[in-house]
C-alpha cells in the first residue's frame, strides 16, 4: 500500500477521533446547561413554598373579629 493510499484513511481516522471528542465535551456542557436550569427551577419553587408557608402562618396568628368562627 503507498503512502498517498494510506493518507485519506489516516485523515479519517484523525477527523473521527476530532468529532468524538467534541461530541463529549458538546454533551458535558448541555448536560451542566440542563443540570443548571433545573437547580434554578427548584430554588424558585423552594422560595414560593416558603413564602406561602410564612403567609398562611401569618393568617393563622392574626387576630379574628368576634364571632368568625374557624373555617378549619
Amino acid at each position: 500500500m503507498s503512502v498517498s493510499a494510506v493518507a485519506p484513511l489516516t485523515n479519517l481516522v484523525h477527523r473521527a477521533e476530532r468529532r468524538l471528542d467534541r461530541w463529549s465535551v458538546d454533551s458535558q456542557q448541555h448536560a451542566r446547561r440542563n443540570a443548571m436550569v433545573a437547580s434554578t427551577a427548584l430554588a424558585q419553587r423552594r422560595a414560593e413554598r416558603l413564602e406561602v408557608e410564612e403567609y398562611l402562618a401569618h393568617l393563622a396568628d392574626a387576630p379574628r373579629a368576634p364571632g368568625v368562627r374557624d373555617a378549619r
